[in-house]
């Protein structure tokens, strides 16, 4: 009956423990939530002021765009991106990893657009993790996900083709050239990828399409003679 009691007892506590692993997790768990979505709100806003561009896609109104994206960046990052970093428990970044990587996805994609305007180059995964002041592995804590990065990326290419045809509209018609270029860069890159993720390669397959439509701009500006053109510029 002794030994019986002591069975019992020992059972009650290690499933408290376990109650209150469960309670630490659920609290960690809104704590993520709710820093999420106190994020998407200046996240939108950050994108939509980049977007911007397809209304005015001359390059000084560009120039303008990137210049005050770049003053909300930075606040963005010291505020929102590190607080949703502190909140993610030191090895645990996969548990909770479902609840942020649209948002941290999002983010890369808005830091991956501005870098190409500014420089019109490809933003590698080390550079855009030092400028949002993220790690680069789990180990150390909230990192930047190669998954991530990569889809981040790919959101890229569906806002480089639509811009293309609003710079023809504006007259510009070297930069869609340079576009066209960068894409097809893109392309033959993840083509080196053997892609597991369904993720991935669903929006590898919209990469393609991207592609195809900055081919087709290119095309009619060559058969309108204003490739040529740009070309001589």
């Amino acid at each position: 009956m002794i030994s019986y009691n002591m069975d019992e007892n020992n059972t009650l506590k290690i499933f408290t423990e376990y109650q209150k692993y469960m309670e630490d997790f659920e609290g960690d768990r809104e704590r993520i939530k709710s820093s999420v979505r106190e994020i998407e709100i200046p996240l939108r806003h950050l994108s939509s002021v980049l977007l911007g561009v397809h209304k005015n896609a001359d390059p000084q109104s560009i120039k303008k765009t990137c210049e005050e994206v770049n003053k909300l960046l930075q606040q963005f990052i010291e505020c929102e991106v590190r607080n949703l970093s502190c909140l993610v428990p030191l090895g645990q970044y996969f548990r909770f990893h479902d609840l942020f990587r649209h948002s941290i996805q999002r983010i890369v994609f808005v830091v991956a657009l501005l870098h190409y305007f500014e420089n019109e180059t490809l933003i590698n995964r080390e550079e855009t993790a030092k400028l949002l002041n993220l790690d680069l592995s789990w180990e150390d804590g909230f990192y930047l996900n190669l998954d991530d990065y990569l889809l981040g990326i790919l959101q890229l290419t569906n806002e480089l083709s639509r811009l293309c045809v609003n710079l023809v509209i504006a007259g510009d018609y070297e930069r869609p050239l340079r576009i066209a270029r960068f894409i097809s860069e893109l392309d033959a890159a993840f083509r080196l990828l053997n892609l597991k993720n369904d993720s991935l390669r669903k929006k590898f397959d919209g990469l393609k399409y991207d592609l195809k439509k900055c081919e087709e701009v290119v095309y009619d500006l060559s058969i309108r003679g204003l490739k040529t053109l740009a070309s001589k510029k």
